[in-house]
């Protein structure tokens, strides 16, 4: 049977119904990805500003030292806008002031110490000072040995701890120890740390990751060795891990070959008694140390 006009008549205004709900959730659903998106898009300079922010506030609890360079400026005062070096003796020289000592400061420091001499000469009633470090030469800590980039580096920040030294010279080397020695002056006394690195990175314990002053000097000594020859397979020295068993370092050179026996291994070790070496016949389950040298013997048969 068909439909009838008035029928049809009726469904019409029902199908526009539907066809208008239709769309407006197709455009309440685009307005949505569209404020994600925004939203999205403006995370990124927001994290970027926060680490810009604390880069700069890093650099203000910076202590200041001899070879920093600073630009000075003084709020409306354009004359008075000075860039600058800290001399050897921790002075600069400022217009009106003259010389002015600012080695040991922090930026803020440094900045109220200008800002007071100005106010108290009666030069500027309110003066608003502001330094910005442009070059950081002052305070420094050297990195030798077994690392990737060794040298002199500045210690940017207050605070600085071992790891981040370490990793400023772009990390241990490949023939580099686990064990880092530390050196330098603490309240006038000589100080020297043994740190594990393995271990201060596997616990992150602060108390393990000393804090690194002017003038400090870390030393990473060459990877700890032991030495295999005889008959095995790659005979040699090899790195030292830790715990290794004799059956390991065996293992690392390559297992022993058709003609060789692990029967009356014999393992050389230096002696507590300086120049004497004593001779033992190791298990394979004992723990080799470093310097340890494994003979491993010709079969009979």
């Amino acid at each position: 049977m068909m439909p009838s006009r008035h029928d049809t008549a009726a469904r019409l205004p029902a199908q526009g119904a539907s066809a208008r709900s239709t769309l407006q959730r197709a455009i309440c659903t685009l307005a949505g990805v569209a404020a994600l998106t925004l939203a999205a898009a403006v995370v990124v300079p927001v994290d970027a500003q926060a680490q810009s922010a604390a880069l700069t506030e890093a650099r203000r609890d910076y202590t200041l030292g001899a070879g920093d360079t600073l630009r000075i400026s003084v709020y409306q005062s354009q004359d008075l806008t000075l860039e600058t070096r800290v001399s050897e003796s921790g002075t600069i020289s400022f217009p009106l002031l003259g010389t002015i000592k600012l080695v040991g400061l922090s930026v803020p420091q440094a900045e109220k110490t200008i800002a007071d001499g100005l106010k108290n000469g009666n030069f500027i009633r309110q003066p608003q000072v502001n330094i910005l470090l442009l070059q950081i030469r002052g305070n420094q800590a050297a990195v030798l040995g077994m690392v990737n980039r060794p040298g002199r580096f500045p210690i940017e920040v207050a605070g600085m701890r071992l790891s981040d030294l370490v990793a400023t010279a772009g990390g241990i080397a490949q023939t580099g120890s686990d064990s880092v020695t530390l050196t330098g002056l603490r309240n006038g006394q000589v100080m020297r740390q043994q740190i594990d690195l393995a271990t201060l990175l596997t616990t992150g314990s602060p108390d393990q990751d000393p804090i690194i002053q002017n003038g400090d000097t870390v030393y990473v000594d060459r990877m700890p060795m032991v030495y295999i020859y005889g008959e095995v397979q790659r005979p040699g020295p090899m790195r030292l891990e830790r715990g290794m068993t004799v059956l390991q370092a065996l293992a690392s050179g390559g297992g022993v070959t058709v003609r060789g026996t692990d029967k009356g291994m014999k393992l050389h070790r230096r002696s507590s008694n300086a120049g004497q070496v004593d001779v033992l016949e190791p298990a394979m389950t004992d723990t080799v140390r470093e310097g340890d040298v494994i003979y491993v013997r010709q079969s009979l048969f």
